[in-house]
């Protein structure tokens, strides 16, 4: 079999490789998403106490660390049997809406952008963040840098450090904010908002705007119809820092919710052996293999995943634009029944600029809270330590801790689903797909051709820093490689 391989994949956090294997006509068999690194974080958490895991896990990864330090210290609330006071609710949440508008900001205009704001076929060189400057001007490209700075300081503000925040902890915060701070922090997020709508004109011109663009969007390379995952409120609308994880099918009927503490009874692992990165599955559905439809447990949870599983978003401008991007892209159909979905993935772009506008929103609603201020921040533990499971939306998809302790509340294990793992097998059916699309007999493979195939997990916006962890040592991977006889014609072995 011809071999093509992209290593490493580019604009994601952590390292990849995609493999592509093509039969003896030139089409393409098969597409392997290749993780070459082993996840160790949960094992050297045990011995630790756990009121250290808020600022041990945010280490994870400097892209998301506010994700891991809220989802450690919800379940340290749950092992300590603990609920944090309102004021101290509200200041997680209003550090969190600040990280959600800086990540999917980031994620936009130097990850995802540049494949439609430069194109995909631009040389590589000029597919980065430079290269958009270059094309939007100098003048947008200084107020991309002032939404992450603006973001950042919210997040130092409330969590103590720009990066790697230490501030929420088993019962609440270590500490509120001033009246000052509170002005400032109003001010930024209704500076957030309109470059949330600013940035959402932009992918309307650049994106929707150019029939090219909209067909590759619309087109069957990128679409999936699998089950979707993701958080909501008690009223059914997208929530990314509390709530009950709701599971929507591909034929838009609400399968059922789940509280943080049940979600063993919805998720199993599949494993492969070409790679250390687990393929989360729905328990009650089971696992069919690397294939969608309904009968397949495979589920997807990212910011599309979270608009098909809600019936709305919490705030009023994400929610006109929410309606809009059904009405564009799902339009309603006379006599349908169920929740109408959009199940072209390429559109996970356009939903996490909805969910910027949204977390922006958000950002001014709770600092201007009466209670926003309050010194009453934190309801110190008093109840012995057991065991507790803390989930948040990270802006990859639902991130789930769940600890044991002794009575001492020294860590006995701990279990880690985060967002991007959720998205494993969905990932590897999408790379594929745009491949087997992509890629034919007499087919001049060129670097735009194989960017398009990056594109398949680019969307997803994975973090394999956060996913997987290398320990040191060798880590002997095999990969056997089969004929369409299912024979093995080779093994490639490579040491991590």
């Amino acid at each position: 079999m011809e071999r093509i391989t992209i290593d490493p994949v580019t604009r994601l956090e952590g390292h990849g490789k995609i493999e592509i294997f093509l039969d003896p006509d030139g089409e393409v068999a098969n597409a392997y998403f290749q993780i070459p690194e082993l996840r160790g974080f949960e094992r050297f958490c045990v011995g630790r106490p756990v009121e250290e895991m808020p600022t041990l896990t945010n280490r994870i990864c400097g892209v998301c660390p506010e994700a891991h330090h809220m989802a450690a210290a919800k379940a340290g609330d749950a092992v300590y049997h603990v609920e944090p006071p309102r004021a101290g609710r509200l200041l997680r949440e209003l550090l969190y809406s600040a990280f959600y508008f800086t990540d999917h900001t980031t994620h936009f205009y130097a990850l995802g952008g540049p494949d439609f704001i430069v194109g995909p076929d631009a040389p590589a060189a000029e597919r980065n963040i430079l290269g958009v400057v270059g094309k939007v001007g100098m003048e947008i490209g200084g107020k991309v840098i002032e939404a992450r700075k603006n973001g950042h300081n919210v997040i130092e503000m409330i969590g103590g450090r720009k990066i790697h925040p230490a501030t929420a902890v088993p019962g609440g915060m270590t500490h509120g904010i001033t009246e000052e701070q509170r002005v400032e922090i109003e001010r930024i997020g209704r500076w957030a908002i309109e470059f949330a709508q600013f940035s959402l004109g932009i992918f309307d011109k650049i994106v929707l705007g150019n029939d090219a663009y909209k067909e590759m969007v619309l087109s069957d390379a990128y679409t999936h119809k699998t089950y979707y995952m993701g958080l909501v409120d008690p009223n059914n609308k997208v929530n990314f820092y509390d709530g009950q994880v709701s599971i929507m099918s591909p034929e838009g009927e609400r399968v059922g919710k789940y509280a943080p503490a049940e979600y063993r009874d919805w998720i199993a692992e599949h494993v492969e052996p070409w790679t250390y990165l687990k393929f989360p599955y729905l328990k009650k559905i089971g696992w069919k293999g690397f294939v969608d439809g309904i009968e397949s447990g495979v589920y997807c949870s990212t910011p599309l995943a979270r608009l098909n599983t809600a019936d709305g978003m919490a705030t009023p401008l994400a929610q006109a634009a929410y309606e809009r991007f059904y009405d564009t892209l799902a339009p309603a159909t006379p006599g349908a029944t169920g929740k109408r979905l959009v199940h072209h993935r390429l559109a996970t772009h356009w939903a996490r600029l909805i969910e910027m506008l949204c977390a922006a929103e958000r950002m001014v609603e709770l600092a201007t809270d009466p209670e926003i201020t309050s010194p009453n921040v934190r309801t110190v533990p008093t109840e012995k330590p057991t065991e507790g499971v803390g989930v948040v939306e990270a802006p990859r998809g639902v991130l789930t801790h769940h600890y044991w302790t002794d009575e001492r509340g020294i860590l006995t294990a701990v279990n880690l689903v985060v967002g991007t793992t959720n998205n494993y097998a969905a990932m590897a059916m999408s790379i594929k797909k745009a491949a087997q699309s992509l890629i034919h007999k007499g087919t001049v493979v060129h670097q735009g051709l194989l960017n398009r195939v990056e594109m398949a997990f680019r969307l997803y916006d994975p973090c394999f820093g956060c996913a997987t962890h290398s320990l040191p040592g060798e880590m002997p991977l095999q990969v056997a490689i089969r004929n369409s006889d299912g024979d093995v014609v080779e093994v490639l072995s490579q040491n991590c």
